[in-house]
């Protein structure tokens, strides 16, 4: 494999937008100045790469369009409930298990997990943000701790391991040439390990920035806790009805196997009715035509704008992986992310400890789309040719790289992979992949020196 000057330019302009990222700037400019460089290098063309600039937005907006769409509808059934009441009562029996911010944010985290292993993340954000986020601020946890939980316990822990509906385990085991449960059982310690060092670090994390920061997340706290509230005649019933829902739409997740984008779909669904039947039971039929309309408009006018400059920011990163490059470049637009791994593969001496660490750099590499899953293939292939190279244990090498992958592009410390917890938490995806990423580090590091022990 040979690195082309398409290779090395966005190779540095990674570099570059990682190095504002950590500078606590927005990287928007950046990404577009990438694209066109790219677009212009690769076509030789001015006008190519102005059209690649829009090209790449609708590549991405599309990418987008299901994530923006459910938590516009969750946002506009939220609207609705808090205009009852019905928010309140919702989460009131929670208060009792939620008795301060640290009981929040491990029950937060907790049924982030078992809801994101039996149905995925994706359709598990929307149900924890509209019933026990506001548990969760209301007991003094600050909303980016909320969304830390969420993210480590649902895009990390029950993702990266896939323990029920093994989509990811499936995948590194074909590219690998194992079973499924070699796969799983190969990946418990080294899970094990990166799962607890990241969720301990993160905790004592938020407790010392807590104690720091006392007086800013006191103000924050009293602010959620006197927010006006007009209670209707139907608080009671959507009170009890919306959960009811949602647990409903869990058993026919269970029941008819659904995952994925059906799951989110059948989320999204609830929340748009549960938000006309409050509508619809408060209004008359006049005011009610007009009202829904309205929580429409809220919830898709937050949607945008969370989702607005992430779609810029995502497009420049969609361009590494071989599905956004054919997009926008045309047939034949090379796979940089994918390359670049096999360049690196290919040019490092092959020991147990070079092996472990190529592995763990490639996961980390192709994790950069924000997928999480256009890596898998990839490291369960490598996990496969090492092990005919050297002694090393196959199925645990290809575990390795299918955790720090998903770690990384599924959701935790890249933001345009965190943005739906983000979103449903009116916070900046910036800002929570930056919380994100120190405890996700030490994990990776836990994960890595574990690998070194067993393999």
């Amino acid at each position: 494999m040979v690195l082309t000057s398409l290779h090395y330019l966005y190779i540095v302009m990674v570099v570059v937008v990682l190095s504002i990222m950590l500078m606590k700037k927005d990287i928007v400019i950046p990404c577009i100045i990438g694209i066109f460089a790219m677009g212009y290098l690769y076509s030789g063309s001015v006008v190519t790469a102005v059209q690649s600039i829009f090209n790449t937005i609708i590549y991405a907006g599309n990418e987008f369009w299901g994530i923006m769409v459910i938590i516009s509808l969750v946002v506009a059934m939220s609207k609705a409930l808090q205009d009852i009441g019905s928010d309140v009562l919702i989460m009131s029996p929670m208060k009792k298990i939620m008795i301060n911010p640290s009981m929040a944010f491990w029950t937060t985290g907790l049924t982030m997990m078992i809801i994101s292993w039996l149905v995925w993340p994706s359709p598990a954000v929307p149900l924890i943000g509209a019933v026990l986020l506001p548990a969760a601020l209301s007991a003094g946890l600050p909303v980016i701790y909320a969304a830390v939980a969420m993210n480590l316990f649902g895009h990390g822990i029950a993702l990266s391991s896939d323990f029920f509906i093994q989509g990811a385990p499936t995948i590194t085991a074909a590219g690998a040439g194992i079973e499924v449960t070699q796969a799983i059982r190969a990946s418990i310690p080294i899970w094990i390990a990166m799962s607890l060092v990241t969720v301990i670090t993160a905790f004592f994390m938020m407790k010392k920035d807590m104690k720091k920061n006392a007086t800013l997340y006191a103000e924050n706290i009293q602010i959620t806790k006197t927010k006006d509230v007009v209670k209707g005649r139907t608080t009671k019933l959507m009170a009890i009805l919306t959960p009811a829902a949602f647990i409903l739409d869990i058993a026919a997740m269970l029941k008819f196997n659904l995952a994925g984008g059906d799951a989110t779909a059948l989320v999204g669904g609830t929340a748009i009715l549960i938000m006309l039947i409050t509508v619809l039971a408060t209004y008359k039929t006049k005011d009610a035509l007009e009202k829904a309309v309205d929580y429409i408009k809220e919830g898709f006018s937050f949607g945008i704008t969370v989702f607005a400059p992430v779609i810029f920011i995502g497009g420049f990163f969609f361009l590494g992986n071989q599905g956004g490059a054919t997009a926008v470049f045309g047939k034949g637009a090379p796979g940089i992310l994918n390359d670049i791994s096999i360049f690196l593969s290919q040019s490092i001496q092959m020991n147990k400890f070079s092996t472990i660490m190529t592995q763990s750099a490639v996961a980390v590499i192709t994790g950069l789309d924000g997928s999480g899953f256009s890596g898998l293939p990839i490291v369960g292939t490598l996990a496969y040719t090492f092990s005919k190279i050297i002694d090393i244990n196959m199925s645990g090498l290809a575990a390795l790289g299918q955790i720090i992958t998903i770690w990384v592009g599924g959701g935790t410390i890249i933001p345009w992979g965190v943005i739906p917890v983000a979103a449903i938490c009116n916070i900046s995806p910036q800002e929570l992949a930056r919380k994100n990423l120190i405890p996700v580090l030490c994990g990776i590091a836990a994960a890595i020196i574990t690998a070194l022990f067993i393999l």
